[in-house]
């Protein structure tokens, strides 16, 4: 049984042997070159306009992460089309009422003002 395993943890042991090589070549080779305004801290290529630890706008993060949530849901759709012949009548209900799901779920946000900027 443990056999079975030994290809996986040779992939495993040879892909971080590679992994740390490759970083540590790097750091020995690359260039080293620090001034100050490589190490000057920055936002968006910007010099920071005030105290890191201001409030900061929640909208932002909401609107991303929604727009992960519908992402990665829609994600299910491609396997599901390439196994519809097989699932039938049943499969296609089931993704029926997901997609039903989604669309509430966004008219929801929608009314919300979720997606408003302003």
């Amino acid at each position: 049984m443990l056999a079975q395993y030994l290809p996986i943890l040779i992939f495993l042991a040879v892909s971080t042997v590679i992994g740390i090589a490759l970083v540590a070549i790097g750091a020995l080779l690359g260039p080293n070159r620090p001034s100050a305004d490589k190490l000057s801290p920055y936002e968006c290529g910007f010099e920071a306009f005030e105290d890191s630890r201001m409030k900061f706008d929640v909208r932002f993060y909401l609107v991303a992460i929604l727009f992960i949530i519908f992402d990665l849901e829609i994600t299910f759709f491609l396997p599901w089309a390439a196994a519809l012949d097989s699932l039938g009548m049943m499969g296609f209900v089931a993704m029926f009422v997901f997609v039903v799901e989604l669309v509430i779920g966004y008219i929801v946000v929608w009314k919300r003002g979720a997606l408003e900027w302003e």
